[in-house]
């Protein structure tokens, strides 16, 4: 049996269901991520890797770690994983594909209507005193019926969140690769980003795209903070050039306390919580579980994570 190192503590059983399956499983202790140095120790003699977003999985770590056979990632995306050092390596990616759909979309319109109708604003002036009468020009939000809504991604995600802002009356778009971006943008009333980051779409959302847009338009991100350039987004914000954000994602992640983008107007920000449900984070953790137990076994993996750009 193999040993398996799992860089943090998991919700449900798949942890239970690894030991189990007779394997040893060293699962990193605290809440916080392993540092450099504690994830090289923790692979040097392991078969087995479970590793989350916040680590970094690079061809230092695997050749760190000899006897590593299979790699599984507790998220849907993989921009945290050198998918061609790994496959230079045979080494098999695992991601937990399909589980996080229905609770980033849910989250995604969340966002979209708190941002919409300013609760951020409202619910802060509430309880800081400044809700002094019913007000007819008061916190004052955007109608959803009719407005322009623009998907850039068409994976499952997005096309769920079209599923759920169809009811609301909502004209929805799509945008992907090799479509014209910036000019499906200059339509939008709201923007919302499913796409995945790798070298294409890494500040795909620059000055230049956010200049395309309305000066009243919502921006909403719940994919990777990197697909967005902040430093630009901050800038909008303060000039005008676009109306809101809406991001459970950030660059970086979490940002300092005396980062700027805490002070930009008209910012809703969450800590990236789209998959934090009890159901889906336990199927996540399944899904590595499964991941790791099929390539352990010398099957495929169940969930793998797409080939590298290069293959």
């Amino acid at each position: 049996m193999a040993k398996i190192f799992v860089a943090r503590s998991l919700p449900g059983d798949a942890i239970g269901r690894l030991r189990d399956a007779g394997h040893t499983v060293v699962v990193h202790p605290g809440k916080l991520p392993p540092t450099r140095e504690e994830m090289l120790d923790g692979v040097a003699d392991a078969e087995g890797l479970l590793s989350l977003l916040t680590d970094r999985v690079d061809g230092e770590l695997l050749d760190s770690a000899p006897q590593l056979r299979a790699v599984a990632n507790f998220a849907v995306g993989c921009d945290n994983i050198d998918l061609a050092a790994a496959a230079e390596r045979g080494i098999p990616v695992g991601v937990a594909a399909h589980v996080l759909t229905d609770a980033t979309a849910d989250l995604t319109m969340a966002l979209l209507l708190a941002a919409a109708r300013n609760l951020p604003e409202g619910e802060r002036d509430a309880r800081e005193g400044r809700w002094e009468t019913w007000e007819p020009e008061g916190w004052l939000g955007r109608e959803l019926r009719g407005a322009k809504l623009l998907i850039v991604g068409r994976g499952r995600i997005g096309q769920a969140v079209a599923a759920r802002a169809e009811p609301f009356g909502m004209q929805i778009s799509f945008a992907s690769r090799g479509d014209d971006l910036h000019a499906a943008l200059a339509q939008a009333d709201i923007v919302s980003l499913h796409c995945p980051l790798n070298e294409q779409t890494r500040h795909l959302i620059d000055a230049s795209a956010l200049e395309a847009m309305k000066p009243t338009a919502l921006l909403i991100n719940t994919t990777r903070g990197g697909v967005v350039d902040q430093e630009a987004l901050i800038a909008a914000l303060h000039a005008g050039t676009i109306g809101s954000a809406a991001l459970d994602v950030t660059d970086p992640e979490p940002p300092p306390a005396d980062d700027p983008i805490y002070d930009a107007p008209h910012c809703l920000i969450v800590p990236h919580i789209g998959s934090a449900t009890a159901t889906t984070r336990a199927a996540m953790a399944n899904c590595a579980a499964d991941n790791l137990l099929a390539a352990l076994a010398g099957e495929a993996m169940p969930t793998p994570a797409p080939p590298p750009p290069s293959a």
